[in-house]
């Protein structure tokens, strides 16, 4: 069970400024929202709190920019990876509600890390292995599920799969957004999300409101090269602070 946090208004702050930089990353290239939010969160708050906070604005902004972006989603890769996701989230959660998972953090800073090496070096080859898809997306639900980070395993497939940025970063909000459908009910049911949370946030709402209206200016304003780029890098920034945070 998660244990009710009084905030201060230090800790709202701090958790307003995690959600900000976070969410103002997903709107700009489609995820990473929670590897950027989570270790600023934790800094004031428990994992399981993290996590309830970050998924409560992982609902808010998926409503809002899957209907922004509704035309542009990939609903063929969304489909495929329904029944996974499902799945690795709802065994990712029950994770969070047993156990002490901390330490499978620094096993998916080391594949992502990898992964980063590999597009690197392979450069214009592309990494498509239809028959691993299912177990990604089982990987990505879990990681979403226990600590809200598995991104990363759903830009491998889908950033291959996607003919253009803009249909990359749409798709993205559209799993994303599926995550949150089946996390949300999950983590209430498992007691980790309550309304005690849910009214905090209200208080916060403002922080995330300027992120996603940032990102989106920001967006409007950057090459596809550019945004490829930020893709990679901030793929090596979530690896490397899920191995050493």
């Amino acid at each position: 069970m998660s244990k009710r946090v009084r905030m201060s208004i230090a800790i709202l702050l701090v958790v307003g400024i995690g959600i900000f930089m976070g969410f103002f990353i997903q709107t700009l290239i489609g995820f990473a929202g929670a590897l950027i939010a989570l270790p600023i969160l934790l800094l004031v708050l428990g994992l399981q709190d993290a996590i309830a906070y970050i998924s409560i604005f992982y609902l808010f902004s998926s409503v809002y920019l899957i209907y922004q972006e509704w035309k542009y989603i990939d609903k063929r890769i969304i489909l495929k990876l329904t029944i996974a996701t499902i799945l690795g989230v709802a065994i990712g959660i029950w994770v969070l509600a047993h156990g002490k998972p901390l330490f499978l953090k620094n096993a998916l800073g080391v594949f992502i890390l990898l992964y980063v090496i590999y597009t690197i070096y392979a450069k214009d080859k592309v990494f498509k292995q239809p028959k691993l898809e299912f177990l990604f997306g089982l990987a990505g639900g879990f990681f979403s599920g226990l600590f809200s980070t598995g991104g990363p395993l759903y830009v491998i497939i889908i950033k291959n799969s996607a003919i253009t940025m803009k249909s990359f970063r749409a798709t993205m909000f559209g799993i994303l957004g599926l995550i949150t459908l089946v996390r949300i009910p999950t983590l209430y049911i498992a007691g980790i999300l309550n309304m005690e949370q849910v009214r905090y946030s209200l208080y916060i709402m403002p922080f995330f409101i300027l992120a996603i209206y940032l990102g989106k200016k920001a967006y409007a304003e950057l090459n596809e090269t550019v945004i490829k780029k930020g893709v990679l890098a901030l793929l090596f920034l979530s690896g490397v602070m899920l191995l050493f945070k």
